[in-house]
């Protein structure tokens, strides 16, 4: 199931750990696993990254061995992203150190989200960030054309794997077709192309 597929299920995944180099290491892999389930591989270097950065806080201000979760979840046009702990210190977004160390994981998380706070719990805190998914939703939409030009490829028997200008042409011959099929059914071919320029520009703005 994917995030792009269902608004009916909210997706969450929870995923427990206690503050150690072996367990971000884990957490790496669990995250680039959800994201893959999810449709998502567009962003799974950045929600690793952020999960990475946000478990190592934890481990050097913290304490080794403190227990945590992180928390990941779609909202809207963003995945949400939140590491819990038991400590109530709030992390600062410092001026960069010289060594590019000193607050290099939050000024990281800043750079990359649409926007990253802190909010206390019953427990302690949760540190969280917002990834914009644009870029998941465009790589489904590339994954779901290629499948399409892969099947008309088939069925008209041209190749498989075509040049950029081959591939061009085989992109005007579905659209061709597809507005034959269109007019067929009683539609307007001017219209329908209009909304999909429409919807194509407004992705990639």
């Amino acid at each position: 199931m994917s995030f792009c597929e269902t608004r009916e299920r909210r997706l969450h995944k929870a995923l427990s750990f206690t503050a150690a180099p072996a367990q971000v290491g884990l957490l790496r892999k669990s995250v680039r696993r959800t994201m893959r389930q999810w449709g998502a591989e567009a962003i799974t270097d950045q929600a690793e990254l952020v999960v990475t950065e946000l478990a190592t806080n934890v481990l050097k201000h913290v304490g080794d061995g403190a227990p945590a979760v992180v928390v990941l979840e779609p909202r809207g046009d963003c995945l949400r992203v939140e590491v819990h702990d038991g400590s109530r210190s709030v992390p600062v977004l410092s001026e960069m150190c010289a060594d590019a160390e000193c607050g290099r994981g939050l000024h990281l998380i800043a750079a990359m989200s649409q926007g990253w706070g802190t909010v206390y719990t019953a427990n302690g805190k949760a540190v969280w960030c917002e990834l914009s998914l644009e870029p998941a939703r465009q790589g489904m939409s590339v994954q779901r054309a290629a499948m399409v030009l892969d099947e008309y490829r088939r069925v008209v028997g041209t190749a498989p794997v075509p040049a950029c200008a081959t591939a061009e042409e085989s992109v005007s011959d579905v659209i061709a077709d597809l507005l034959h099929w269109l007019v067929a059914s009683g539609g307007d071919a001017v219209e329908t192309l209009g909304r999909a320029r429409m919807h194509f520009e407004a992705e990639i703005a």
